[in-house]
């Protein structure tokens, strides 16, 4: 078939032709979103799911609907090892900018550029200059503690798009790399915003245990934000992720063809868009049929293999990567922690460490105590193709060489 009409996109973040399964989601973010343009109270979000799912592609669509909403937005997608002040407070200009600073500038427009030049004078960032001069006072996001600095920050640039008539939407993916310290900041900011009523929402993304981390960080985040979780879609769903767009070109796929993808692909999102892409380049002719899917499906699993898995095994030390191997030994999970120790031949307090650098990396969670799973579907299944021997951990003595190291 005609590999320039090939409808599907897959790829990090990218919006599939069909973005199946979600509409619910988005309308109630929609609702909020007229909430906050209206001054009525909305709860901020924070979109949970595993890697493929399709986190990405739906705070991307939500950004969109915002903008178009005449919302003033930020995104910013946070990288391991934390760096919120560098990444946020350029956005936060930008954002000012967009509020039309030279148009009557209002106290509170004032307040907020102020504020944030001692946010940048005191996290040492290099913003750039305004282009009219306005005095900077001291006493208001200049402490350099970034839990009492960031509230500061955010409330006044809310206050000024209330000054403005509009409002904020600050959007963060992959929220599980911010630091304890950051997400704390953010959890305060948000929850002083609320409090005030101001034009403000923030939505992020990220791995299942920011629900925790959130909740760690400050126990009133479990009331503050709403925690709706992206999973693997619906089978019907699934069917017309592949269905609609190969329509629209005047392709169709055979019953037991669907069957197989979503049977293969578990119905992840980004997996779907995987097998349709390439199931489509491989087929003389439509239908596509289940042949077709068999005979492509060995070539996909080793793209996927050298790409999207193989980044993320390549970051894990040797140790990491035997714990991985011992959970895929016992599947898909999630696992009893005593029990992958055990299938590594080890107590769990001698691979305490390893999981928490695991999890610490975004390559495993907890979705109770003493368990842990994979935050990347189908990763067992890798493992076992990457590693196909399991071998037993032998712990080194306090003089030898770690195998973390």
């Amino acid at each position: 078939m005609d590999r320039a009409k090939n409808p599907f996109a897959p790829g990090a973040g990218l919006q599939p032709p069909e973005l199946a399964g979600r509409d619910h989601l988005i309308s109630e973010a929609t609702i909020d979103f007229e909430r906050v343009l209206r001054g009525r109270a909305a709860k901020s979000m924070m979109l949970l799911g595993l890697r493929g799912v399709g986190k990405t592609v739906l705070l991307n669509r939500l950004l969109d609907i915002a903008d178009k909403k005449k919302f003033k937005t930020a995104k910013i997608e946070a990288p391991e090892g934390g760096a919120l002040p560098a990444l946020l407070a350029p956005e936060l200009r930008r954002i000012l900018y967009a509020l039309d600073l030279k148009s009557a500038a209002g106290n509170s427009m004032r307040v907020a550029v102020t504020t944030l030049r001692n946010f940048a004078a005191a996290f040492k960032l290099t913003i750039g200059e305004f282009e009219f001069g306005i005095e900077a006072a001291p006493g208001t996001a200049d402490t350099g503690d970034l839990e009492q600095d960031l509230p500061d920050l955010l409330v006044a640039i809310a206050e000024a798009a209330a000054e403005r008539k509009t409002a904020i939407g600050l959007f963060i993916d992959e929220v599980q790399y911010l630091s304890p310290k950051e997400l704390a900041a953010l959890v305060v900011a948000c929850h002083e915003i609320a409090q005030k009523g101001l034009p403000f929402i923030f939505i992020g993304a990220g791995l299942p245990q920011i629900a925790a981390l959130a909740g760690n960080a400050k126990s009133y985040a479990e009331r503050l934000f709403s925690y709706p979780e992206i999973g693997p879609l619906p089978p019907e769903d699934a069917k017309q992720a592949l269905i609609k767009p190969a329509r629209q070109e005047r392709v169709e796929f055979a019953a037991d063809a669907l069957g197989a993808i979503l049977k293969i692909t578990e119905r992840y999102p980004y997996f779907l868009q995987e097998w349709g892409f390439h199931v489509w380049n491989h087929a003389p002719r439509t239908p596509i049929t289940k042949r077709d899917v068999d005979a492509a499906s060995p070539e996909i699993i080793s793209h996927l293999d050298k790409n999207f898995f193989k980044v993320r095994f390549d970051r894990l030390t040797a140790l990491q990567q035997k714990y991985l191997r011992a959970m895929a030994e016992l599947g898909p999970g999630p696992h009893k922690t005593g029990d992958i120790a055990a299938t590594l031949g080890v107590d769990a307090s001698a691979v305490a460490t390893v999981r928490a650098q695991l999890i610490s990396k975004g390559m495993v969670w907890s979705q109770r105590h003493g368990e842990t799973g994979f935050t990347v579907p189908l990763f067992d299944g890798f493992m076992k193709r990457v590693m196909p021997k399991l071998l037993p951990h032998k712990p080194k003595s306090r003089g030898g060489k770690s195998e973390t190291s």
